[in-house]
């Protein structure tokens, strides 16, 4: 991809949900932004008609695809690098003690192990840029939800990664959970329920602009709370 006067973004995860949503809007916003997905079908849907997005097809966890998403930022510095691709695991989501240690260990890899590879490669075209490293959490990383344990320790340790890395290369780093959404990961993780009275990924997305917009200090935000923080210093 060959650099321009736009930002460059890199958001994982881009086919569905909060991911494709953030896609649209900063590609609104004149950004231009590299994408993923494991769904190639869904991945080109997603982004069709996108001028200025380059969709990657790929499984995260997989160190060929970051291979593809680091080379398509080609060493042009980096201004937003966003994880948001993550899986659940196994569904339904069992108890930890029914929990195989081989699944928790593929959640993590997805969930944790990949974000910490990606910052790896692309940490100096963030710093370069002063750009910004934002992870999506979620509220399952900070309290205990039955059958949640294996996704919630895994956001747990992407938000110590996250803010860890912000703390050593001066990159300002946020963790944010966006709150409930009616998502197809939500609805995978409570198969059956009702989710339509809870906000659509493109509801939150304002939230996560205003973050990136402002630059408040690096630390662990609620989505929901982001519009009040604008006399707070960075």
């Amino acid at each position: 991809m060959t650099r321009t006067d736009r930002p460059l973004a890199l958001i994982t995860g881009g086919s569905a949900g909060l991911g494709r949503a953030l896609v649209h809007a900063l590609h609104d916003r004149g950004w231009t932004v590299v994408t993923d997905a494991r769904d190639a079908a869904r991945l080109a849907e997603a982004t069709r008609d996108l001028d200025a997005v380059a969709a990657i097809p790929g499984d995260i966890a997989d160190p060929g695809h970051r291979a593809e998403l680091v080379k398509a930022v080609g060493g042009q510095g980096l201004d937003l690098l966003v994880h948001n691709a993550s899986t659940l695991g196994p569904t339904p989501m069992p108890a930890l003690k029914d929990l195989e240690t081989e699944s928790l260990a593929a959640i993590w890899e997805t969930n944790a192990g990949a974000p910490h590879a990606l910052t790896r490669a692309l940490v100096h075209d963030l710093q370069r840029n002063d750009g910004i490293l934002l992870s999506l959490s979620s509220d399952a990383a900070v309290q205990h939800y039955g059958g949640w344990g294996g996704y919630g320790a895994s956001k747990a340790a992407l938000d110590h990664l996250t803010l860890t890395f912000g703390e050593e290369t001066g990159v300002t780093a946020y963790v944010v959970d966006p709150g409930d959404m009616n998502t197809q990961m939500h609805r995978d993780a409570e198969p059956g329920e009702d989710l339509s009275h809870l906000p659509s990924p493109e509801s939150v997305v304002p939230h996560l602009l205003a973050l990136v917009d402002r630059r408040p200090r690096s630390g662990r935000y609620r989505a929901a709370d982001i519009p009040t923080l604008t006399g707070v210093p960075a």
